[in-house]
């Protein structure tokens, strides 16, 4: 990295320090929206190609419309696969999201994707990732290994099964459990509160804690939240866009007579 050039990627000088960050996932084409969240104080929007609809052209937009703000932008792609992360990676994103992590050879794979020669497979590319990050070409490309903040989903029944070999990967910067999605393949739709699905995830964070890599979890209330973080996670989802909206406009609703 050079010298006279300090982090470029707050989040990762925030989670080595120790301190949590805050995380909203947005699945909107709106660059109107994205200029606020860009402003509201979270530390990391995730715009997400998974589950929200968005394409390359939307993504690139939304990546933009951080420019200039505290915010790091991040984006989940739909699988784990290479050819979904360069695109993204040369729009400037700042890091990789990436769902249904199940062993240590996926999250292996995962941070290769990320990652230019000789630490990964990365291609060169890079067109546009430079001016998102205001530095040159050349300088993005020695930078870009390093200050990557990638996110590994821990979402299956195997994932909390093999979590002990995933967390020795290097390059992992964050894990989060996903409990929906984990209930669901466990046969608890919508009850990710199932006895079960809790016993998984209670084996797994203690496992991620000791290890030394940083652990991420959803909180929709600031107790939940802060529960976590004395609990040792550093990284707090809390929701969706659609979400926020739907919970904003329900407190403005509520208490008119209609």
């Amino acid at each position: 990295m050079s010298e006279t050039r300090g982090r470029v990627n707050r989040v990762k000088e925030l989670v080595a320090s120790g301190k949590a960050v805050t995380i909203a996932v947005i699945t909107t084409p709106s660059v109107g929206a994205m200029q606020i969240w860009a402003r509201s104080g979270v530390d990391v929007l995730i715009i997400d190609m998974e589950h929200g609809h968005l394409g390359i052209e939307s993504v690139h937009a939304l990546i933009a419309a951080t420019s200039g703000t505290p915010a790091i932008p991040l984006v989940r792609v739909p699988w784990n696969v290479p050819w979904l992360v360069k695109p993204v990676l040369d729009a400037g994103a700042m890091g990789i999201v990436f769902p249904m992590i199940a062993n240590a050879a996926d999250a292996a794979a995962a941070i290769r994707s990320t990652h230019y020669p000789p630490d990964g497979e990365r291609g060169w590319g890079p067109f546009y990732a430079p001016f998102r990050w205001g530095m040159p070409l050349p300088e993005y490309v020695d930078n870009a290994n390093s200050e990557l903040f990638n996110i590994l989903l821990a979402e299956r029944p195997e994932a909390m099964e093999n979590i002990a070999e995933i967390v020795t990967v290097p390059g992992i910067d964050m894990l989060v459990i996903a409990p929906f999605d984990l209930a669901t393949i466990m046969e608890h739709a919508n009850d990710p509160a199932h006895p079960d699905v809790v016993a998984a995830i209670a084996a797994a964070e203690s496992v991620i804690l000791a290890s030394g890599v940083p652990l991420g979890g959803a909180a929709l209330t600031s107790e939940r939240a802060n529960a976590l973080i004395e609990k040792g996670y550093r990284g707090i989802v809390i929701g969706f866009d659609w979400m926020v909206l739907q919970r904003a406009i329900a407190g403005t609703l509520q208490g008119i007579n209609r």
